[in-house]
């Protein structure tokens, strides 16, 4: 059975994007077929048109699909990236995961591979926080976490989160950065084929 990965992220100003989209090109040339999609916008849109990289943002990536329960019938694994508010998944990625209550029901999200990426403003923002309690959610629907833990040099250069990778916002996506979205997701693609 071939891996169908959904990598669902939100994204105010494009951080967890980019992190999404490295990993969507990583894991289709590992072979997934890969679906990019978003976590519909919960802010008010007087909010969102109210400030310029806020709108920007969501007009340049307006043609990406947002996620649905369909979405995650369909794959046999999930990548999730999300920025860390208060040590915790942005609000628009929990209000996602929270209309999920059907499928995980009827055992629609069970044994599958899933794996998380965060970002914040800075180092030590709630990253690991915002990884390990997303875990536990993973754990209520029956799926197996696959963390990169330390299994490649590009985690120890690119900051050395064995959760999950984590961006600060403002640095660049280096090749370390880069290395290391890719290993997770290469090793996500990995463990879900052994699943499926």
């Amino acid at each position: 059975m071939s891996v169908r990965l959904a990598i669902i992220y939100y994204s105010t100003y494009g951080t967890n994007h980019r992190m999404a989209a490295i990993a969507a090109d990583a894991a289709r040339a590992a072979g997934a077929e890969v679906r990019l999609l978003k976590a519909p916008e919960t802010a008010p849109a007087e909010t969102v048109s109210g400030n310029d990289a806020w709108r920007a943002h969501a007009e340049a990536t307006a043609h990406i699909a947002h996620a649905s329960a369909a979405d995650m019938e369909w794959a046999n694994a999930y990548l999730f990236s999300a920025p860390t508010r208060f040590g915790v998944m942005a609000s628009q990625m929990r209000a996602f995961i929270d209309t999920l209550g059907g499928v995980w029901a009827k055992g629609g999200l069970s044994n599958k591979a899933v794996s998380a990426m965060s970002s914040a403003q800075n180092p030590h923002g709630g990253q690991e926080a915002t990884l390990l309690s997303f875990y536990a959610t993973v754990c209520h629907w029956g799926s197996a976490v696959v963390a990169p833990g330390f299994t490649d040099p590009s985690i120890f250069k690119a900051g050395g989160n064995p959760y999950g990778y984590s961006h600060t916002q403002g640095r660049d996506f280096d090749e370390h950065a880069q290395a290391a979205i890719g290993h997770q997701a290469r090793r996500l693609v990995e463990f879900a084929a052994k699943l499926a």
